[in-house]
């Protein structure tokens, strides 16, 4: 059996966020980061995502995908996209989006964005919509730099400020603590109980265990 940080684990994800959040996954449960495939959007990951699972049949895999609004809760979304993953498969669907996992990190994003920590919600996997309140709560920010670069420009017809990613991948990489947003995150806590399992060698207790519940 390869030890923890031997297992090198390749993914695939939406965006330049999800990239920063899959690294700081893997570097949690000791494994190495492989190639991160993906990062054009969520129609371009679920196009790569049969040859990622056939991947899967031969090395460890993590896919990781937002839910949004596109189903009430994560198995319908899975079973639509990925039926029958392949045993090397970590396939996760993230409860609504993955703003809802950093902000369960609720102290540490309260710290970043300069906020009250009774803004942070404590069940971020309840808000309907992550993204707007992240944006909302940098509107509050003490900190104008926060404010100027997380805030959408008055015109700009822009959702997210100049700099939002950037703001959230200095995040991820500088202060987020997975297993700290785990406690407030269950998708994120069966995603990093999966990854453990492939780091590991242990092959999940059932097939639904193999895919986002």
């Amino acid at each position: 059996m390869p030890t923890r940080g031997g297992v090198v684990v390749s993914g695939a994800v939406e965006g330049l966020i999800d990239e920063a959040v899959l690294r700081g996954l893997l570097t949690h449960v000791g494994a190495a980061v492989g190639a991160v495939h993906g990062k054009h959007g969520k129609d371009d990951l679920r196009h790569g995502l049969r040859g990622y699972n056939s991947a899967a049949r031969w090395a460890p895999w993590v896919v990781l995908v937002d839910l949004n609004r596109d189903e009430a809760c994560a198995p319908p979304l899975r079973r639509l996209w990925l039926p029958d993953p392949a045993p090397g498969m970590c396939f996760r669907i993230v409860v609504r989006k993955i703003e809802a996992w950093l902000l369960a990190d609720r102290e540490r994003i309260a710290r970043f964005l300069g906020v009250p920590l009774s803004r942070v919600p404590p069940s971020p996997e309840a808000v309907d919509d992550p993204k707007q309140l992240m944006v909302e709560l940098a509107r509050r920010s003490r900190r104008r730099e926060i404010r100027e670069d997380m805030v959408p420009r008055p015109g700009s017809g822009r959702q997210v400020g100049p700099a939002y990613t950037s703001r959230l991948v200095e995040f991820v990489e500088r202060h987020w603590r997975p297993g700290v947003a785990a406690r407030s995150a269950d998708s994120l806590r069966r995603c990093l109980k999966r990854l453990d399992q492939l780091v590991r060698g242990r092959p999940p207790r059932s097939p639904s265990a193999r895919s986002s519940r």
